[in-house]
């Protein structure tokens, strides 16, 4: 196949999160025509493939599933564009690895590499189907480098920032609305601290030459038990974006000096930030291929979860940022070229 078939063959493929089993297995009986049995490894919804000879590794990383279908689940070429569920997020850069991982020039080249296809990405993190992934090939760790196909508009995005959710709680006491008096409302209580927040500016934090923002929104509200009631208690979501110079604890620590102001605050969840891989010959090689357009994570990737195992990784696809998630997503065949281009040049040579 081609490219552009691969892909129209993925976007085909339902696979909304939580629905991977067929395209998990369609991918792996497709690869099956170039790997044996002991080098395609299942892990639930998940699958990794690959040949290990001993050359160095590099792992390429896709996830396989879609938002749900916003009446766009079948693909379609206009012009140099093609249309339709997951073009962009992330079936584009999972058509890529597979192509990839069919090519004589990456089987016979200077690389062991391997494609990793899993599944849950776009649903809750803890369901997230790479964690699995990693716990059971535990030699996916040895990589010399990672790279994750999320889209990027063919730029390197490096890192990402961590996120945290937490309930930021504002009490007062409830009464009779004819008589507000007699209590306190919780709801206008927290106004003066919403009205401190919309105004706040995102803080530019520089990392290795990469600017970073650090963000606080108010993303969820809620309370009040009917209208002629005072409400007792409002619940707010803060939603923090932290960048890789802090740890979870300090993030959680600034969080809580945002949110001081409150009566309680309870982090709901979080998850780390991913690392630079400073350092890394292989990412040097990948700049002199792809361009030195490098840019900050500003959302969480799963390069967090690969770079808090060790393992240096780095985003970069041929997706369109701003399509992602929508319904009319797309994606130029251009860049779906471009960037097996680049990964190809990038596979097939040696830093020696």
């Amino acid at each position: 196949m081609t490219l552009v078939e691969t892909l129209v063959w993925l976007v085909n493929t339902p696979s909304v999160t939580g629905d991977e089993a067929r395209i998990c297995t369609e991918i792996a009986d497709r690869l099956g025509g170039v790997y044996t049995s002991d080098e395609i490894v299942r892990v639930g919804n998940s699958v990794v493939v690959g040949r290990r000879t001993g050359k160095p590794l590099i792992a390429l990383y896709g996830h396989t599933d879609t938002v749900p279908v916003q009446d766009n689940a079948t693909a379609r070429l206009e012009g140099e564009r093609l249309f339709g569920l997951g073009t962009s997020d992330m079936k584009s850069g999972v058509a890529v690895q597979i192509e990839l991982l069919e090519d004589p020039r990456i089987l016979n080249g200077p690389y062991d590499v391997v494609g990793v296809f899993y599944d849950k990405e776009e649903g809750p993190a803890a369901e997230n189907g790479l964690g699995d992934v990693l716990d059971t090939v535990s030699w996916l760790a040895d990589a010399v480098f990672s790279i994750i196909l999320e889209p990027t508009d063919l730029r390197l995005e490096l890192g990402c920032n961590g996120v945290l959710n937490a309930d930021v709680i504002f009490r007062g006491k409830a009464a009779h609305s004819a008589r507000p008096w007699w209590g306190e409302n919780a709801i206008t209580k927290a106004g003066a601290w919403l009205d401190k927040l919309h105004t706040m500016e995102p803080d530019p934090v520089d990392v290795a030459g990469l600017t970073y923002r650090e963000v606080f929104s108010v993303t969820r509200i809620s309370g009040g038990i009917a209208n002629n009631v005072i409400p007792a208690e409002t619940v707010i979501n803060l939603n923090h974006r932290f960048p890789p110079v802090y740890s979870t604890d300090e993030a959680i620590a600034r969080l809580r000096l945002v949110a001081a102001e409150a009566d309680e605050v309870i982090i709901r969840d979080h998850a780390n930030p991913g690392l630079i891989p400073q350092g890394n010959p292989h990412l040097d090689r990948l700049v002199a291929i792809a361009g030195d357009d490098l840019a900050a994570k500003q959302g969480w990737t799963d390069v967090a979860r690969l770079t808090e195992r060790g393992i240096d990784a780095v985003n970069f696809g041929p997706g369109e940022v701003a399509l992602c998630h929508q319904a009319s997503e797309s994606v130029a065949v251009a860049s779906l070229e471009d960037a097996y281009s680049v990964m190809v040049a990038f596979l097939a040579d040696s830093l020696e």
